[in-house]
């Protein structure tokens, strides 16, 4: 069972206020069914849609539930939203953040979030993960039902050789480097305790890739899916990008951030690696040294309870002065930009 917690926006009946936060829980029982939980009471009627967008031939579940607690049929093999309404109409759209893949790590939807303007990001619109190079036959077909149009693997050269994808239906784009030119030493000789310094080269290393992808978010081609081999440092950066030009409070990015500690499944992201069976890969170096290991997740953060992503943003706020300088000046993004991606992406 997986439990992620969602901040949801739900509008009162005219006796209260006209608007209310509150946090709800999307908890998958099984294949068929999730939980909804609420701490509001407030009558909402309760639909399902496969598509996030309110339809009267959509199915309803529940007419004024004040059911705090409610299981609704919302099957994994395809990609589902419970959409709450009021009396007066106001919708909220509900989405499992998660999406549930038997063999997959990390693969989640950056859908739900507070943004800019009192609006909150589309579900099904943008998609982060960790590598998917183990992916079951029914991962496929579940991956395959998020309809992407685009995938971006910010890995090294080294790890797709190690660790291709098993997501072939998709238009694929990467970035030949070293993971040695990343982290400017041996993969191999890599400590890991001092993995949050490599985030104040992260906005510098990484702007080609946070380029490309801003340019198939503007283009709107359709959903998008980016990804490294954890989905949790690299893609951790392009996702507090992503966040912070649409709006997104720094401390829910910061949230988001932390969520891979407890949704990653490492076994999934590398297969076993016989290091001589890759002479000169020195990542097959790193990872053989962990083959078939089950490793926990670390948290993100330094001995004080710093996030490394801050370091990120520290170093982007010391060269380029703020986010939207650094988009503008390494991404091509400027203000029309930043303003064509909110109204593409915010709802």
């Amino acid at each position: 069972m997986r439990m992620i917690k969602i901040a949801i926006l739900l509008a009162l009946l005219p006796a209260g206020p006209a608007l209310a936060h509150e946090t709800a829980t999307l908890k998958r029982i099984d294949a068929a069914t999730v939980e909804l939980a609420r701490e509001s009471a407030v009558p909402v009627a309760v639909w399902v849609s496969d598509d996030a967008k309110f339809d009267e031939a959509d199915h309803l579940v529940a007419r004024d539930s004040k059911a705090k607690m409610l299981k609704v049929q919302l099957p994994s093999s395809s990609r589902g939203y419970v959409i709450l309404r009021d009396g007066q109409g106001n919708a909220t759209v509900v989405g499992e953040r998660l999406v549930p893949l038997a063999q997959g790590s990390n693969f989640r939807d950056l859908g739900g979030y507070a943004a800019a303007g009192g609006k909150h990001v589309r579900w099904g619109k943008v998609y982060r993960s960790g590598a998917t190079p183990l992916l079951s036959d029914a991962d496929v077909a579940e991956v395959k039902s998020l309809g992407l149009a685009d995938m971006v693997d910010l890995r090294s050269s080294e790890e797709r050789v190690l660790a291709p994808t098993k997501i072939t239906h998709v238009p694929y784009t990467a970035i030949g480097y070293s993971m040695t030119e990343m982290m400017q030493t041996d993969p191999a000789k890599f400590n890991p305790s001092t993995a949050g310094d490599l985030y104040g080269e992260l906005p510098a290393f990484l702007a080609p890739h946070v380029r490309i992808v801003f340019a198939k978010l503007l283009r709107g081609e359709g959903p998008l899916v980016y990804n490294c081999s954890a989905g949790q440092d690299r893609t951790g950066f392009v996702s507090a990008m992503i966040l912070s030009a649409l709006g997104v409070p720094r401390e829910t990015i910061l949230e988001d951030y932390h969520l891979s500690t407890a949704v990653r499944q490492p076994q999934f992201e590398m297969p076993k690696i016989d290091p001589a069976a890759y002479p000169g890969n020195p990542v097959a170096k790193m990872f053989g040294a962990a083959s078939g290991v089950v490793r926990k997740p670390q948290p993100l953060k330094t001995a004080d309870g710093t996030a490394y992503l801050t370091k990120a943003f520290a170093a982007i706020e010391q060269r380029w002065g703020s986010v939207e300088a650094y988009l503008d000046k390494e991404a091509g993004v400027d203000a029309a930009d930043l303003a064509t991606l909110r109204a593409n992406y915010l709802e």
